[in-house]
């Protein structure tokens, strides 16, 4: 199992390829398959991160049998937190 700081490293990477991907559009996804094998995560740590991002209001997660993320999306308040970080942090998308 990851750790703490792996945990949060993993759904920031999410977070940051959902965005890139989409260009913050909310009517587009990213497969499960995509991220992980993008972000070379464990499918557990894949699952973990995205239904605690799922809980956070962050992302939608369309679930493929055995709890494995099918399609990925980042909800309107997650384009917000995105659009707010990419301020703040003065950090933009590839």
């Amino acid at each position: 199992m990851a750790t703490l700081h792996e945990r949060k490293n993993y759904r920031e990477a999410i977070m940051k390829t959902l965005y890139e991907a989409t260009e913050g559009n909310r009517l587009l996804g990213v497969t499960g398959a995509k991220l992980r094998d993008d972000l070379h995560m464990p499918e557990q740590d894949l699952a973990a991160a995205c239904a605690y991002l799922a809980g956070e209001g962050l992302i939608t997660v369309d679930w493929a049998q055995g709890n494995t993320p099918a399609m990925v999306t980042l909800t309107h308040q997650g384009i917000r937190f995105m659009e707010a970080e990419e301020e703040e942090r003065g950090w933009a998308p590839s």
